[in-house]
């Protein structure tokens, strides 16, 4: 008896991309922002929305030398203007993968605490981004697009309870 192939034809609707040369490990590190709303006293997380419209935590590259934690502080400054902050611990790491033409870019993220200080109001975003605000803590979870943070975000809310900040 002679049975069909099941994905004949498939191979010609599965649309490949470049060959890939190279694998690459970069580091990148982040933070997941919050703060007390001053008049609700209610627990609220900075998100920002990237170029392509996703919902995400600022974050960037560690360079050569430089610590992830320092990374984390740096970029938060630099992506929000946000000027005062407490870095208060390593949340986790997450990694992926994604494709850069013909490289295979393995990512490690470093997530830390970060308690927004001094007027929180006074962002100042980057010009790349569509949208940065303070969300209520379940809404921001419910908008972040990755669930590896958004995972790493119930972490760090856990461990604002505990310490009762």
């Amino acid at each position: 008896m002679h049975r069909p192939k099941p994905f004949k034809g498939i191979r010609r609707l599965v649309k490949r991309g470049p060959e890939i040369a190279e694998a690459v490990h970069e580091t990148t590190a982040g933070g997941v922002i919050w703060r007390r709303n001053p008049q609700t006293q209610t627990i609220e997380l900075l998100l920002l929305k990237d170029a392509k419209s996703r919902w995400t935590i600022p974050k960037g590259h560690v360079e050569p030398g430089e610590d992830p934690r320092v990374t984390a502080e740096r970029e938060i400054q630099e992506e929000t203007g946000l000027k005062h902050m407490k870095v208060m611990t390593w949340l986790g790491k997450v990694h992926f993968r994604y494709r850069r033409n013909h490289t295979l870019v393995l990512m490690t993220m470093h997530i830390y605490l970060v308690q927004g200080l001094g007027d929180t109001q006074d962002l100042n975003g980057e010009e790349w981004l569509t949208d940065l605000k303070w969300l209520p803590a379940n809404e921001a979870i419910d908008k972040i697009a990755y669930d590896d943070i958004g995972k790493l975000i119930l972490v760090g809310l856990k461990r604002i309870r505990e310490s009762k900040l």
